[in-house]
């Protein structure tokens, strides 16, 4: 995998978005992790996804990864905002879970964008 000027301008600007928004995120949630959040699943997964998208839109090259990083960005947050325990690594994996319809969300929506561009 080549490094490009793109490939980094996408990675500073997704660890950028990615940890302020997790930041919030945790902020606002009791116990600091955002996947314990009460409106996790209707409100913060789905902005996660939003902006997973427009990542992607944005950056159509290796769009998946903006996703993946995106959504790993929630455990590095919590270790930072809760501490390390246990969990952590569950965490971790429930993360990679979460992160598999982002990667898809940003795949997509770079798809989208070349085709809409005439380059796909």
């Amino acid at each position: 995998m080549r490094i490009t000027e793109n490939s980094l301008a996408a990675c500073a600007v997704t660890l950028k978005v990615g940890v302020v928004f997790w930041v919030l995120v945790a902020w606002r949630t009791p116990g600091g992790e955002p996947w314990d959040a009460p409106a996790f699943w209707t409100v913060v997964y789905p902005i996660a996804l939003g902006i997973a998208a427009v990542l992607g839109a944005c950056f159509p090259r290796r769009a998946w990864l903006w996703g993946l990083l995106l959504m790993a960005l929630q455990v590095p947050v919590v270790a930072v905002m809760s501490g390390v325990g246990p969990l952590l690594l569950a965490g971790l994996v429930y993360a990679l879970v979460l992160a598999l319809p982002a990667m898809a969300i940003a795949a997509a929506a770079a798809v989208l964008r070349r085709r809409l561009h005439g380059r796909g």
